[in-house]
């Protein structure tokens, strides 16, 4: 019996899908499920499809369908049929395919394989209660499964709510080999007779699921071992219908460090807040797809086109996959020291915002952003922290950094550098390159007769308002670079200079002080002339 085409002989090219419910942010386990179906797609010249699960029409909301869309795509991650792609098996979204689900429930229902259900709710909590007192599995009791199909179909036309429910077969084993863990065994004992259409006319997971596979031709099913229980219901409807299941994967869960299932008390587990957090798309696709799965030793570091490659489903682990937050930070500095200076920087403006240091960036903000941000991102696991490491430009305070006991008490013992500093950048033209800035040092050095810590330290302190950070010889250029970002063309910024002023040559960023600018502004608060 078949209400459709049957699924495609397994010698068929490999299909494979990602069906995700759009009822909150991406997981990043889920990811990591769409991840694993892409990459066998990819390696394998096989299809990879989109589908959407939104059937739960309280939760469901195409605001949420269309994060998860677009997190997809931030890593990188296409498909060739599916929602917004279009395809020859479609509609892609269950929403849409209700019709299907219904003539599916009327076939079953016609040879006796499914049956009406009228079983209230505290009917159905009662029996669970009174199961569980006597020590037997807490399934449906099949109270039901007698009530002759006529007359039931006239309780239903009288307007008698109802479900239709799966005729689970009794005494028998449901067995099947897992790609990922082999052999697995269900009696159908312990199973009962799931729900296939909700009294509402919407249908169960379990039912939506077999029939949208079916159809859509899938050959192999990869998804976590949560799932594993649903197995057996699944089958038995592949086998009512008269069709070929496809091969199951069953992944382990991603877990926290204390090996509970990845929740909020781990921290971030969205690709939205590992995303908004600055991690690169790269970094996290190619950490995800390393738990659980290794690419072989001495290669985790590879793009998505060589991890697809290399992928295989019989490599994939059994045993649970920690989320270790450490390791994707190492993955992610990998991938920083590779990107490109003008994407880091593109990338870096949204966290300079929130600082409220950048409003909208021109075209020379940028150029100079790109100067600048890769000497920070060296030295940070995200993007994010990139705002700490440029303060030195954007956040400049000499009273602020003499307010901390430390620096005044070694800017106390520095008088005289930090008092020849000034006199040298008042004198000096700007220090916009190392040579320049090497240049100046040295005739520092020679006119206070101090080198090492006791002459670049107290620079730095000056220079930069901290005690540590970007090595100097970068950091003041940068300062003197930023420091003639919109002004007026054909002269230095004065102290009196204004906003009209700053409009000759306009720049998103909040005004940045020269190093000779600092150098006074420190001398002046140490309470120097």
């Amino acid at each position: 019996m078949s209400a459709g085409s049957p699924i495609p002989d397994p010698r068929s090219p490999m299909r494979v899908r990602f069906a995700p419910s759009p009822t909150g942010q991406l997981h990043v386990g889920n990811a990591r499920t769409a991840l694993f179906n892409w990459l066998l797609a990819r390696g394998s010249g096989g299809t990879f499809i989109l589908r959407i699960e939104d059937t739960d029409v309280e939760r469901s909301s195409r605001e949420w369908e269309r994060a998860i869309i677009e997190d997809l795509r931030w890593m990188g991650l296409d498909w060739h049929e599916g929602v917004e792609a279009g395809g020859a098996r479609g509609p892609y979204r269950q929403s849409e395919r209700l019709h299907l689900y219904r003539a599916h429930a009327v076939e079953l229902l016609a040879h006796d394989r499914a049956y009406r259900c009228f079983c209230s709710a505290d009917q159905l909590e009662a029996d669970r209660r009174a199961a569980l007192a006597e020590g037997r599995p807490p399934k449906y009791s099949g109270r039901c499964r007698g009530i002759p199909r006529d007359a039931a179909r006239r309780r239903v036309e009288a307007g008698e709510p109802a479900v239709v429910r799966f005729r689970v077969p009794d005494r028998r084993d449901v067995v099947f080999d897992d790609v990922v863990r082999g052999e697995v065994r269900f009696s159908t004992d312990v199973i009962g007779d799931p729900v296939l259409v909700r009294s509402d006319g919407y249908p169960a997971y379990n039912f939506a699921v077999v029939v949208d596979d079916a159809l859509m031709g899938i050959t192999h099913v990869i998804r976590g071992e949560d799932h594993i229980s649903n197995t057996p219901r699944q089958l038995l409807l592949y086998e009512a219908f008269g069709w070929t299941p496809p091969a199951f994967a069953h992944v382990s869960l991603v877990m926290g460090p204390d090996h509970s299932p990845l929740s909020k008390r781990h921290g971030a587990t969205s690709v939205k807040e590992f995303r908004d957090r600055g991690c690169l798309p790269e970094a996290l696709a190619n950490y995800l797809a390393l738990i659980g799965w290794s690419p072989g030793e001495g290669n985790e570091l590879l793009p998505l086109d060589e991890l697809a490659a290399r992928f295989r489903l019989e490599d994939v682990g059994r045993s649970a996959g920690v989320f270790d937050v450490e390791k994707l930070a190492w993955v992610n500095r990998h991938y920083l020291k590779l990107a490109d200076p003008m994407r880091l920087a593109r990338l870096t403006v949204p966290h300079l915002q929130r600082e409220a240091w950048l409003s909208e960036p021109t075209d020379a903000d940028l150029n100079f952003l790109a100067s600048v941000v890769p000497a920070a991102a060296a030295s940070v696991d995200r993007l994010d922290q990139i705002p700490g490491r440029l303060r030195f430009l954007f956040d400049y305070s000499a009273r602020r950094a003499l307010d901390d006991p430390a620096v005044r008490a070694e800017a106390e013992g520095a008088r005289s550098v930090i008092a020849a500093l000034a006199e040298e950048l008042t004198a000096a033209a700007p220090l916009l390159d190392r040579e320049a800035f090497r240049a100046a040092v040295g005739r520092l050095r020679d006119r206070t007769g101090q080198k090492g810590r006791a002459l670049l330290h107290p620079i730095r302190l000056v220079l930069t308002g901290g005690p540590e950070g970007v090595e100097l010889d970068v950091a003041v250029p940068a300062v003197e670079r930023g420091a003639l970002l919109g002004r007026p063309k054909g002269r230095p910024l004065q102290t009196g200079d204004v906003g009209a002023d700053l409009q000759v040559r306009p720049s998103g960023f909040r005004p940045i002080p020269s190093a000779a600018d600092r150098a006074a502004a420190f001398h002046e608060a140490l309470g120097g002339p």
